[in-house]
């Protein structure tokens, strides 16, 4: 079926990303169909090969270096230097850092339960099985986090003035481009971060299967569902803490600084 799609899509003379973005979207589908307890209807190992769907080449992927991650968290002050610290450290996805909640921190905020998202304001569940996961962190990390939630025993971590969650077009015009147009750094989204991440974590040669299980991707061979290294919670905080973060973190979060008041021009009497 997948594969009579994509060759009528190549027909369509639909581009190569185009075709990968309505291809996922049909496996998104499939795996959305749970029966009564939770289990996948139609579990299925994808093969793009056989499915001929094409190879998007010149992706623009734009990540952050060890410098300018370091400068970005520094800049930024209030919750916005807690969040991009947590998106470069943990390699959640934007969703899933706007979706958390005090309950899903453990309290000494060293691991995160991820099982929830945020998309456009709505909290929802999410799309694949393997984004349902546990994401360790490192103890500087965890610190500002822990210091950041407070006293705080419910509610939304990050959260706009009125205890919503915040909109990922307001994050990113309010807070992360001006950072990074002062720092000289080309304007891009929350994902570098998770690149920043994936990247870390492959530089510091960590077990495969624990990279896949933090970034919530789905199993690459039937090997790796021998692997039970994501059980074993002790282990996954030795190396998190091991392989680190490879950007500095404040050790207190600055205050969100008040925004300048704009002065009203005055009367001049004759």
């Amino acid at each position: 079926m997948v594969k009579a799609l994509v060759a009528k899509m190549h027909e369509a003379k639909l581009s190569a990303q185009t075709v990968t973005t309505y291809t996922n979207l049909v496996k998104l589908v499939v795996a959305s169909a749970l029966d009564e307890n939770g289990e996948e209807l139609f579990p299925r190992k994808w093969n793009n090969e056989f499915m001929d769907v094409p190879i998007i080449e010149n992706q623009y992927q734009p990540t952050f270096t060890e410098v300018e991650m370091s400068a970005i968290v520094e800049m930024a002050n209030g919750q916005e230097q807690v969040l991009y610290a947590l998106l470069a450290g943990s390699g959640l996805r934007m969703g899933e850092a706007f979706g958390l909640e005090v309950k899903h921190l453990s309290t000494d905020c060293r691991t995160i339960t991820i099982e929830q998202s945020c998309w456009e304001g709505t909290i929802q569940s999410p799309k694949t099985k393997a984004a349902y996961r546990q994401v360790d962190l490192c103890a500087p990390l965890a610190n500002l986090l822990k210091q950041f939630v407070g006293e705080r025993r419910t509610g939304l971590i990050f959260a706009n003035s009125f205890g919503k969650p915040l909109s990922k077009t307001n994050a990113l015009r309010r807070g992360l481009h001006p950072v990074l147009v002062k720092l000289g750094i080309a304007k891009t989204g929350f994902h570098a971060m998770r690149r920043f991440r994936a990247t870390w974590l492959r530089k510091q040669r960590t077990p495969e299967d624990l990279i896949r299980f933090w970034l919530g991707h789905a199993e690459s061979s039937v090997t790796d569902g021998y692997s039970k290294l994501s059980e074993d919670r002790e282990y996954r905080r030795e190396v998190a803490e091991k392989i680190g973060l490879g950007f500095a973190v404040p050790a207190s979060m600055r205050p969100t600084r008040p925004k300048m008041a704009k002065e009203m021009p005055q009367e001049v009497t004759a």
